[in-house]
């Protein structure tokens, strides 16, 4: 199965890049540094073993940031290389970690572009955040003893299903790891069932409620909003499709709400511009963030283009959407917003996040809406509704602060897969 894999991903091969000039007609860092994605860095190959962290774009980097802040502090003298698969995650890199760690695009899986890749960087260990299983990726790693980790793992009932139909593949990349760190005992569950051994499972808990809150960030945008003297409400990391639907509700709810602020930030940047041009075509007053404007108070909408700005955008907002969950593709990270200590609300497509929504749902801390519909109405009640905002936003934060240290269990299962290179790093 392994080999027919190969050879449909080599077959689409022409079809990928295509899809990468097609993206860059936006953001032409999608037509740059392909030779990366074939497993070619164009520089002298790593003598010395290293470990890497793969984590695909910005969510799945923003939430490893504490485990990798915690690794590079605890342990300077070990090279550290990260990779992600895009330019987005690629640009976040180079920001937040400087020179303290390497940045490449991991190769698309293929066995020669992996063995490329591993030759080149020499790694002793890679760990991949949540559920980034390759075939190729992991059958190479394993002949060339590289051992791999996969961490903050979650599995979905979705997913489980998805994988239980190439259940062969899926056993024998799951033997291949060393350690699955999962998020909940459910996520271990499955994994187990798929094929892993139970004696290489952990359950640590999520990296992603050990979220460090940008206090900076947080303290000018409630100087920015004491200012405005509106209420205002954040659709946060929009995908593909929600743009539309939030910018149409939006002008509903000011019907009922005429002061009202929307904040809306999609979560790619090709589509800043046309988040502003949906906006101007409902006859909307549209600014955006880039722009240094001033918000008046004709002002309707403020476009969030702005990278790395996500808790100043959220700290201007009364009540938060979060993005990616009116569409089928999984809501985006919720636990941000709760960490900040607002009300959350989200569509019904949870399962990027599907134990943190149960916790805060419990909680009383976030609401789920079926539709675009039945969300413009739930934000008017909370805004027309500051006790139960607050009480929402409390109990938010205390979800977050009860399920935090995932990082420091987490870093303790990676120190003892490289445990070499930490005492060469002491001596």
């Amino acid at each position: 199965m392994r080999h027919l894999y190969t050879l449909l991903t080599l077959l689409a091969l022409p079809l990928i890049f295509a899809r990468l000039w097609w993206r860059g007609r936006r953001n032409d860092d999608y037509r740059q540094r392909w030779g990366e994605r074939l497993g070619r860095y164009g520089f002298a190959s790593t003598a010395e073993r290293c470990v890497v962290f793969h984590a695909v774009s910005v969510g799945e980097l923003h939430g490893a940031m504490p485990l990798l802040e915690a690794f590079l502090g605890k342990h300077p003298q070990i090279p550290v290389v990260v990779t992600t698969t895009t330019p987005t995650g690629s640009s976040r890199v180079r920001l937040l970690l400087g020179k303290r760690a390497r940045h490449v695009y991991l190769p698309y899986d293929l066995p020669w572009c992996v063995d490329g890749f591993l030759r080149q960087f020499n790694p002793q260990l890679l760990v991949l955040l949540e559920t980034e299983l390759w075939p190729n990726l992991l059958h190479v790693c394993h002949q060339h003893q590289c051992q791999v980790l996969l961490v903050n793992a979650r599995l979905s009932p979705k997913s489980f299903a998805s994988y239980q139909h190439i259940a062969g593949l899926t056993r024998v990349m799951l033997q291949q790891l060393a350690l699955v760190s999962a998020q909940t005992s459910a996520d271990g569950e499955r994994f187990v069932q798929l094929g892993l051994p139970a004696q290489h499972l952990a359950v640590n808990g999520s990296l992603k409620f050990d979220i460090a809150v940008q206090q900076e960030k947080l303290s000018a945008a409630r100087i920015t909003k004491a200012g405005w003297q509106r209420p205002v409400w954040i659709a946060a990391s929009t995908r593909q499709g929600e743009d539309a639907l939030i910018l149409t509700i939006h002008k509903q709810m000011l019907a009922k709400i005429p002061d009202l602020l929307l904040v809306l930030v999609p979560r790619h940047p090709e589509r800043f511009r046309s988040a502003q041009e949906k906006a101007i075509a409902r006859g909307l007053a549209c600014v955006k963030q880039s722009s240094q404007p001033v918000v008046t108070a004709d002002t309707q909408v403020l476009v969030g283009d702005t990278l790395g700005d996500m808790h100043f955008y959220y700290g201007l907002a009364d009540v938060a959407f979060v993005g990616g969950s009116l569409v089928p593709s999984g809501c985006q990270n919720i636990v941000e917003a709760a960490a900040i200590g607002l009300p959350v609300v989200t569509g019904p497509s949870l399962f990027n996040f599907q134990a943190a929504s149960e916790a805060l749902r419990a909680a009383g801390a976030m609401l789920v809406v079926a539709d675009a519909s039945e969300l413009g109405q739930v934000v008017v009640e909370l805004l027309q509704n500051p006790e139960r905002r607050q009480m929402m936003a409390q109990q938010a934060k205390a979800v977050v602060a009860a399920n935090i240290g995932a990082t420091d269990r987490t870093l303790e299962v990676i120190e003892r897969y490289c445990l070499d290179l930490t005492v060469s790093a002491i001596d």
